[in-house]
């Protein structure tokens, strides 16, 4: 980490407050490598999820989907190498085959305590996290998805399914009930952050949810941090094939609020052919960088080397990713007369 603290970045412990928006494995791949360089962190992580083990314990126990959040803690947990390997075990036979041990023991805390968000509090505890994991709301949501043809699914692991099948864009996606109330220390992290991040993750699935929730976007442009969007790499297969940055970004702001971020964190890396020909089989591509049409919504696109090839998939490089962002903190933030934002031991040299 010498190169950051070249640039004047603080210790961890006074690091910049961040916090990040989303879901899903991209949210928690960046979280691992944003704990290296700030213990100021707060996750907000959407509950929509329906598939799987989540959806399986949110079904037979009326609990929150844990999936996403469990993801979460265990990328931001500072734990031995045995608890670590054990939040990850997924059981092989039986009525548990496919779940995890981690979703288990959050549904085993939620059935102890007050509340789900009390239930991750105390899981937090359990593995040492780095900052905070925080749902977005404790409402038992679904996500509702339209598509151009007039067609629509309820249910967030329905959506890949009915897109594939309809061959048409997503319009719009809702949550039902409609409007429900965000967690309150979802929106006081936003409104005490110095950097509020969404993405990089699911457009309609991940990222967008979180947006729908009453409060967030209200947080979210009262506040004065710096605000990026970190693009994903590649289209989605089953939700953005053929769409350009400029088309995630214009999604955004149509469920949202336009200019609720002027800053887009984008990939330069190049992606190996046989790669991006394996992507294209399933109609998937590397994400195309629109400047022009970024620009004209009012955002701004910057471009690092951020991405790397892991099992033959295309990933956000954690460190380099949460790198670039605190760099991007470093040369975009100003001191702020009468309010501490912590840039007064953030100084940009």
């Amino acid at each position: 980490m010498e190169n950051l603290y070249q640039h004047g970045l603080p210790p961890k412990s006074r690091g910049p407050r961040l916090a990040v928006i989303g879901g899903g494995h991209g949210l928690s791949n960046m979280l691992r490598g944003l704990k290296r360089y700030t213990e100021n962190i707060s996750a907000i992580v959407t509950v929509a999820d329906d598939g799987g083990g989540s959806g399986m314990l949110r079904q037979d126990l009326g609990m929150p989907p844990p999936g996403d959040i469990r993801n979460c803690l265990e990328a931001l947990a500072n734990t031995e190498p045995l608890m670590s390997e054990l939040m990850h075990y997924r059981f092989t036979e039986g009525s548990l085959a496919g779940q995890s041990f981690g979703n288990l023991f959050l549904a085993a805390l939620n059935g102890i305590s007050p509340s789900f968000d009390a239930a991750v509090s105390r899981m937090s505890q359990v593995l040492a996290i780095t900052g905070r994991v925080l749902p977005v709301t404790t409402a038992d949501v679904q996500l509702e998805a339209e598509f151009e043809n007039g067609a629509s699914v309820v249910g967030e692991s329905k959506i890949f399914y009915c897109k594939k099948k309809e061959d048409c864009r997503i319009t719009k996606v809702r949550l039902l009930p409609e409007h429900p109330k965000a967690l309150p220390e979802a929106v006081e992290a936003i409104r005490d952050a110095d950097m509020i991040i969404l993405g990089p993750g699911s457009l309609y699935t991940s990222i967008i949810p979180n947006l729908l929730v009453d409060g967030i976007v209200e947080a979210i442009q009262a506040s004065r941090a710096l605000k990026v969007y970190v693009a994903n790499v590649m289209t989605q297969e089953g939700e953005t094939e053929g769409y350009t940055a400029s088309d995630h970004i214009a999604a955004i702001f149509q469920h949202s609020v336009p200019g609720l971020f002027d800053l887009c964190l984008t990939n330069s890396s190049p992606i190996p052919a046989d790669v991006a020909a394996r992507y294209a089989r399933e109609g998937a591509e590397p994400l195309r960088y629109d400047a022009g049409r970024c620009a004209a919504l009012g955002v701004e696109l910057v471009s690092r080397p951020i991405s790397m090839v892991e099992d033959g998939f295309v990933r956000h490089r954690p460190e380099e990713l949460a790198r670039e962002l605190l760099l991007l903190h470093a040369e975009r933030s100003v001191r702020i007369a009468g309010k501490n934002f912590r840039n007064d031991t953030y100084r940009m040299e």
